[in-house]
């Protein structure tokens, strides 16, 4: 971790502090600058989760990426202020119905803050997910208009999770797969078992790999806005700020990758978006 280029990156310009306002500063500068995105995938790349090739990829050349690569990001640089944390795994249930029980293929940070237990994550495409102490109805909104909130929901390895985040807010402010709701809706559930390099590793390839998953059957990508949230699923882009949401249709490969830099925050090339199976359909 080269802290001062991940600074660079996400547009700090000095450290921030050692608490729960620190952190919140990190990591929603980290969501705003680097953003969500699977393209590695389609692209046939390949994605490594180890430090290196995770910064080289993120930072160096301005990429993107997904849980598995944004948390580490997030983990190395947290490590490097000299924040004790360490990674979690998840069960996503957005857009799933009531008693599925999905394979852990999310991971997020669980971070001590002076002694307190906090989870951060800067991993999740669905929507903005904001810092939060681990306290049973713990609750923070978001610029987007959203409310998330932590619930104590069972024991230690019950597929039903230890802890529940839930959100309630415009479902414009996410990727698509929310429902529009007011009220509380599920978004992943988690527990506190240590996780291993091997255990992310396996999920990572998991993912990446499943046939007629989400992540092998689109593009996608997501970026935090100021007041607001962006999210682009094969050619539709929504962009939703200060309550109002505007949808388009990419219009090509340029387009494609005008959107990604200017939008996300994430360089691609046109030969490399000319690849991507939304101009080349099997």
């Amino acid at each position: 971790m080269e802290i001062e280029r991940y600074f660079a990156r996400i547009g700090l310009t000095a450290a921030p502090s050692r608490d729960a306002a620190g952190l919140a500063l990190l990591q929603r500068a980290h969501r705003r600058a680097i953003g969500f995105e699977n393209l590695a995938i389609p692209l046939g790349e390949g994605i490594r989760i180890d430090s290196a090739s995770v910064f080289e990829k993120l930072v160096l050349r301005r990429r993107g990426g997904y849980c598995f690569e944004q948390n580490r990001l997030l983990s190395d640089a947290l490590s490097a202020l000299g924040l004790v944390n360490r990674p979690l795994l998840a069960r996503v249930l957005l857009g799933l119905p009531e008693q599925a029980a999905p394979p852990r293929t999310h991971t997020l940070v669980l971070v001590n803050l002076g002694g307190a237990a906090w989870i951060a994550d800067a991993g999740f495409g669905g929507s903005y997910v904001p810092p939060l102490p681990l306290e049973d109805g713990a609750q923070a909104q978001t610029p987007d208009g959203a409310w998330h909130r932590l619930l104590r929901s069972g024991e230690r390895g019950a597929l039903g999770g230890e802890w529940r985040l839930e959100r309630a807010g415009p479902a414009s402010a996410t990727d698509g797969r929310s429902a529009d709701h007011g009220d509380w809706q599920p978004q992943y559930v988690f527990d506190l078992a240590e996780v291993a390099q091997d255990d992310l590793e396996m999920g990572n390839h998991w993912t990446a790999t499943r046939p007629g998953t989400r992540f092998t059957t689109l593009c996608v990508a997501s970026v935090v806005l100021e007041n607001g949230f962006a999210a682009m699923t094969d050619r539709q882009l929504t962009i939703h700020c200060d309550g109002v949401a505007e949808v388009r249709e990419v219009a090509d490969a340029g387009d494609y990758t005008r959107t990604l830099r200017e939008v996300m925050g994430i360089d691609l090339s046109d030969e490399q978006a000319a690849r991507l199976p939304l101009w080349n359909p099997a």
